[in-house]
């Protein structure tokens, strides 16, 4: 993958919106697979013919796995803008996935507690008095827009709403539920082999310097296994 093929939804003096594609890192790890970081760092450098160092602020991040809308900063000031949005909750991140099975509740908030093994990178979810005092509470909250089916298996292409930023915590919380997503071959069932059917969808914020409210939204994409709601 080159810089040349990423997505890019706007771009002004302070900051660029972006789509992260699936197997696509945030920032790099020490390994040799591609980054957003740097990717941007190599489209500013050769749009703008600019000598040096780059600077590209990472404000947040998806895993590895995850594809979707993210937003960098081009300057220090923008950086820290939204950087105090993030913290203040203020930026808005919509969801959507696919997952097995038939929710029992079409709309629901879940609240758990989750905790990371730092040596396997697994995150493990707990219910409200059965957890080590080291795990952390989640909560998200779904709407289940369609259902359908994959290889004679019901399917649910569901929106989330986070309201705790965990690690994978959108994978596991739902998989305690019974309800794994498709293609996360950490915490799914193997159903289906592809790409994990989760992306961040929605992005909203205020723009760090003129604060107009921007919101950024992908269409449900053709391929597969989004195209089981087409």
């Amino acid at each position: 993958m080159t810089y040349s093929d990423i997505n890019i939804l706007y771009e002004d003096n302070h900051i660029i919106v972006a789509v992260k594609p699936a197997g696509v890192l945030s920032q790099a790890d020490g390994s040799d697979a591609p980054d957003m970081l740097t990717l941007l760092k190599e489209y500013i450098k050769v749009k703008y013919e600019k000598p040096g160092n780059v600077f590209i602020g990472l404000l947040h991040r998806l895993d590895r796995p995850v594809s979707g809308i993210m937003v960098f900063a081009k300057t220090s000031k923008a950086a820290s803008r939204i950087s105090e949005q993030i913290r203040e909750h203020k930026v808005t991140k919509r969801y959507r996935a696919i997952t097995e099975g038939i929710f029992e509740k079409p709309s629901d908030t879940l609240t758990h507690y989750a905790l990371k093994d730092p040596k396997t990178n697994n995150t493990t979810i707990f219910e409200e008095g059965k957890a080590p005092k080291e795990a952390k509470p989640v909560k998200l909250s779904y709407n289940v827009i369609k259902t359908g089916e994959y290889k004679d298996r019901e399917v649910s292409l569901v929106e989330i709403d986070l309201h705790t930023g965990r690690s994978h915590q959108i994978r596991t919380q739902l998989k305690y539920t019974g309800h794994p997503l498709l293609g996360d071959a950490r915490y799914g069932s193997g159903l289906y082999k592809g790409d994990i059917a989760l992306e961040s969808f929605v992005l909203g914020f205020d723009h760090p310097v003129s604060k107009e409210h921007l919101e950024f939204r992908l269409d449900i994409r053709e391929e597969m296994p989004w195209k089981i709601f087409k």
